[in-house]
């Protein structure tokens, strides 16, 4: 069979499948309808072309021109469509498509061509009607407003789009340059016999444009590599369905292309579903990272919010307790009693507010990452006991049952921050003190000898905490729900600057409780001081 031969039916059956498998890509899709629509042209031209072999008449030659007149149209509506996003308005399609009708039905008159003989593809003979020219003229003004449209696209474009309208260009310019040499070039010369060729130059085009709809796989070296497979399997079969030189063989390899179309489309398919969905899932890692980042910036800013507004509010606070404390303890002279209760309850509410301005710094302090630590060997026992004495006026108002017990003959020395260590039992036994209306509360320390710990312990008779609370009990802003009939002036903060500044001390603090009412005991685990 002549090569010219195999070249047609391989390109015709290329271009159908190829429109087949970008249409069930995507149904729905414009672009994918609008490409299915120029591939059947296309093959409907590569197949008129195909019938001149078999049936070298007028009519076929003319249905030929009849059927490639209409390709360049269809294509300009597609290229128009791509670029905008948008459906093409119908003055455009009336007039692009009315025009190329024209011109097809012209065609099949004596004004394009008549007194065509031809034995192709060897021989050519005929005479160009008035309005070949035209009709010549008509096909290359659509070709090259087709190639400024893209052109023009392409330099106003970037990134993946750029590399879509460069294969676009490609092919047309492709595609357009090689009909046009071998339909009105050559045959102006006397060359005839390639003008079968043609049709299945699109090709080239389709190709390219296929690639291109099937953009989100274009640099997918998996789809590619299966889409190369696939479709060289098929052209393989066809090819071999063509030439195959009997009867049983053309029904076998036929039976077997068809086989292979319909598992290598469901291949395809598969592996782009594949892909797909794990491009989204990169896009929605991406868009997560993107959010948490921000999350994390919007924290961090208000944090440093937090921390610059609360600093601001430490300084007239300060003071305000300082100058109360000095009129309180007549360093400004006589002061009524009255006035005194007054100036006594501000001293108390800006202490408060001192407490929980301090408990905002030190959360931002945390989250920031900036909270400071001078460690040095102290004893734990001296400590508690110094903690004890500065709040002995508040243990004394409460009236319970108060005592410290060390466990003797011990030595408690441990590695730590002072004033923070201070700052953490000062708020447990504080804690115990606000909640524990009436009873006993005794503060111990002692050493664990198993854990090889020093265990100091708050245990008091106060409201208790439930069994759901105790799990979130250090987390930032909890609270019993027992606590604020007790003291509504926590900011449940303060447990958990206590278990973050033990933790960065290698130490633990724990709670227990039988249930509300029942009393509490926490507990603060710190390692004992490594002795050389």
């Amino acid at each position: 069979m002549n090569v010219i031969y195999i070249i047609i039916y391989t390109a015709a059956a290329v271009e159908i499948i190829m429109g087949g498998v970008v249409l069930l890509n995507d149904k729905k899709n414009r672009i994918n309808q609008l490409f299915a629509l120029v591939a059947g042209i296309t093959a409907v031209w590569i197949i008129s072309n195909a019938l001149i072999t078999w049936e070298p008449k007028d009519f076929w030659v003319k249905n030929t021109y009849a059927t490639g007149i209409l390709v360049a149209p269809v294509i300009l509506i597609w290229v128009i469509h791509f670029i905008t996003k948008q459906k093409v308005n119908l003055k455009k399609i009336f007039l692009i498509g009315g025009s190329a009708i024209t011109f097809a039905i012209l065609a099949y008159s004596d004004l394009i061509l008549k007194d065509v003989q031809t034995s192709l593809p060897s021989d050519f003979s005929g005479t160009f009607g008035p309005l070949f020219p035209v009709f010549s003229l008509y096909f290359i003004f659509i070709c090259t407003y087709i190639l400024f449209l893209v052109t023009k696209a392409f330099k106003n474009s970037k990134g993946i789009e750029r590399v879509q309208y460069m294969y676009i260009a490609l092919g047309l310019y492709g595609f357009g340059v090689t009909a046009a040499i071998v339909d009105f070039v050559l045959p102006l010369l006397g060359v005839n016999f390639l003008i079968v060729l043609d049709s299945p130059s699109s090709i080239i085009f389709i190709t390219a444009l296929g690639l291109v709809i099937l953009r989100h796989h274009l640099f997918n070296v998996k789809v590619i590599a299966t889409e190369l497979l696939v479709f060289s399997l098929w052209i393989i079969i066809l090819a071999r369905t063509i030439i195959s030189e009997n009867l049983l063989d053309t029904f076998v390899n036929g039976g077997l292309f068809l086989l292979t179309v319909v598992i290598g489309i469901f291949l395809i398919r598969s592996v782009i579903k594949e892909v797909s969905q794990r491009e989204k899932i990169e896009l929605l890692a991406t868009d997560l990272k993107k959010a948490n980042d921000r999350l994390t910036e919007l924290d961090r800013q208000k944090s440093e919010f937090v921390s610059f507004a609360t600093h601001q509010l430490r300084a007239p606070l300060t003071a305000m307790k300082g100058y109360a404390s000095l009129i309180l303890e007549g360093d400004m002279g006589v002061v009524p009693a009255q006035a005194k209760e007054a100036i006594s309850r501000i001293f108390e509410s800006a202490k408060t507010l001192t407490s929980i301005v301090d408990d905002y710094l030190n959360l931002t302090r945390i989250e920031l990452g900036s909270m400071k630590y001078a460690f040095e060997t102290l004893d734990f026992k001296v400590l508690v006991q110094d903690v004890i004495g500065e709040i002995k006026p508040n243990i004394e108002k409460t009236k319970l049952k108060f005592s410290f017990i060390p466990e003797e003959g011990v030595d408690f020395r441990i590695t730590a921050d002072r004033d923070k260590l201070k700052q953490v039992v000062a708020n447990i036994i504080d804690n115990s003190l606000k909640y524990t209306p009436s009873g006993s509360m005794n503060v111990s320390l002692s050493l664990d000898r198993v854990a090889h710990k020093f265990v100091f312990k708050v245990q008091d008779t106060g409201v208790g905490i439930s069994a759901e609370t105790i799990p979130r009990l250090f987390q930032k802003f909890s609270r019993a729900a027992n606590a604020n009939k007790t003291n509504i002036r926590g900011t449940g903060l303060g447990l958990y600057v206590a278990k973050e500044i033990i933790l960065a001390h290698h130490g633990d603090i724990r709670v227990e409780s039988l249930g509300e009412g029942k009393g509490s005991t926490f507990s603060v685990l710190m390692e004992p001081f490594a002795k050389a």
